[in-house]
């Protein structure tokens, strides 16, 4: 009788409550049917060009879990707000990593006090390192040094929105939607003027609208909180220290978490059904974390594990062809191919989302063609394709075992010299033209060979593509400059008009990076 060996992944994953096993085995699966490309495309959103009459609401949003920030942004300016959520509205006991800066906006729209944005606050920790594999090492302050608690969070804002007016339907998940010429009918019962989709990557309206497609590229997560690790508040940003492996490159996260330590190991790759799976790459976390973070598996104490993939797409953010409907977070695809989404690519757009909103409302600019103004093309995530690209390896693709840790490793060094300015906004995944045009030159001057190297990696077609995108940074980044011009035109026009000019001015200042602020 022979019994077969446990993994480690299976040891440690099946200790942990949860059911965390079966948790990534599921995951896989959806993983599988996206690569292999078997799954139904949806049909749950249908049309009608019946009126539906009187509606119970301004907006219903669909995903809970970071709908209710716009959810609740959007019931405390006044609009009738429904927020359907398939399971209980509650946070996961994970912190969300995130700049103190960025959190402002939950003060500004008078979602949170300056106290409970405190009390939000689990964990903080500086400085921040990022390396790779024997190169310079670059340490940064107040970057994803926070660690929001989610729990706390979401129960402090489902309590505004509740106060606000808000109507919150838990255990109800999204099945069908009927788009009527003045409303939407949600699952046969709900009637609002405009649905918002924050149901995240595997949404099925985000299915339905992409008919199928594959998505371009994939980042792959996987990584546990665990006591028993050396005292360190010090966290890691973007760090490998191994070559390529099974046509990957491996890039590791960590941050001091309220109950431990949190490693993440990440890694960037196309959709082919060869690649390794998520239990494969556990494994293979589990393999080098004791090298990585010097300690042995068994000292540690996993509190749980975490796992996850982001598929990203060219077409992004999503153009969908209904009105009445918009896409919201990861469902939109508006966080770039680099970043995972969630948390910090919601609360980046939640003060141009609340507004964006509440002005088409307003305005009735809920066509298709309307709507799509408020996901608009934006050149500061679109020119990070070819960063990603140069961050992995096609799966029968023959490149040098340390090329990408090589290249990376300088572009960083030149980043650093160049100073915070250019450092910072690009680690908070924010890409500004004059940045960027520095870091290219300096690299491309100082490192020739390196860069040279990058042209047969990602490949001609990808360059000619990113040259578009770069210099519609640069356009959008001078638009912007000029916009402050139109001010005063733009408050003279019928307010429909002002609508579409406030959009345009929206997408050249965050597609130009100029969101972007580090004053204190």
């Amino acid at each position: 009788m022979s019994f077969s060996k446990m993994s480690l992944t299976e040891e440690i994953l099946s200790q942990l409550p949860g059911n965390a096993l079966a948790g990534l085995r599921q995951s896989d699966r959806i993983l599988t049917s996206l690569r292999e490309n078997s799954a139904p495309v949806p049909t749950l959103v249908k049309e009608s060009q019946q009126p539906l009459g009187v509606v119970d609401n301004d907006l219903l949003i669909c995903g809970g879990t970071l709908g209710i920030l716009i959810g609740c942004a959007l019931a405390v300016k006044g609009l009738r707000v429904a927020l359907l959520e398939r399971g209980i509205l509650r946070g996961r006991e994970q912190e969300w990593n995130i700049s103190r800066k960025e959190l402002d906006v939950f003060v500004e729209l008078n979602l949170l006090t300056e106290e409970e944005l405190e009390s939000a606050i689990a964990t903080q920790y500086n400085p921040a390192r990022v390396s790779f594999d024997g190169g310079t090492e670059v340490w940064v302050e107040d970057v994803l040094n926070i660690g929001v608690d989610p729990v706390y969070l979401l129960a402090t804002l489902k309590t505004r929105f509740l106060a606000a007016g808000g109507k919150l339907l838990e255990n109800t998940p999204f099945t069908e939607a009927v788009v009527h010429p003045d409303g939407v009918m949600v699952n046969n019962q709900f009637k609002t003027r405009l649905l918002i989709d924050a149901m995240g990557h595997l949404s099925p309206i985000t299915q339905q609208a992409r008919q199928g497609k594959k998505p371009d590229a994939l980042c792959l997560v996987v990584g546990s909180c665990a006591q028993g690790f050396a005292e360190n508040n010090s966290g890691d940003l973007l760090l490998s220290f191994t070559p390529l492996q099974n046509q990957c490159q491996y890039f590791w996260e960590a941050f001091p978490a309220r109950d431990g330590r949190t490693t993440y190991l990440f890694t960037y790759m196309d959709a082919d059904p060869q690649r390794l799976s998520l239990e494969a790459l556990f494994e293979e976390y589990l393999r080098l974390l004791p090298e990585y973070q010097g300690v042995e598996l068994s000292k540690l104490k996993f509190q749980r594990s975490l796992f996850g993939f982001f598929p990203t797409y060219r077409q992004s953010p999503i153009k969908t062809p209904w009105s009445r409907i918009l896409p919201a977070g990861d469902s939109s695809g508006s966080q770039s191919p680099l970043s995972f989404g969630g948390f910090g690519a919601m609360v980046r757009h939640l003060k141009r989302l609340t507004y964006g909103i509440s002005e088409a409302l307003e305005t009735e600019q809920l066509s298709a063609k309307a709507l799509v103004l408020l996901q608009p093309y934006q050149p500061s995530l679109t020119v990070t394709w070819l960063f990603q690209r140069a961050m992995s390896v096609g799966v029968n693709q023959k490149i040098a075992p340390d090329q990408i840790n090589q290249l990376l490793s300088a572009v960083f060094e030149e980043m650093q010299q160049l100073g915070t300015p250019v450092l910072k906004p690009f680690l908070q995944d924010i890409v500004q033209f004059s940045a960027l045009t520095k870091t290219l030159l300096k690299t491309g001057l100082y490192h020739p060979l390196l860069v040279a190297k990058i042209i047969p990696q990602v490949g001609l077609a990808s360059l000619l593509d990113w040259m578009l995108h770069y210099s519609n940074l640069g356009v959008y980044t001078t638009l912007f400059w000029l916009s402050p011009m139109l001010e005063t035109w733009i408050k003279n026009q019928p307010k429909e008009q002002q609508y579409y000019w406030h959009r345009l001015i929206d997408a050249w200042k965050y597609g130009s990076g100029g969101d972007y602020s580090d004053e204190t």
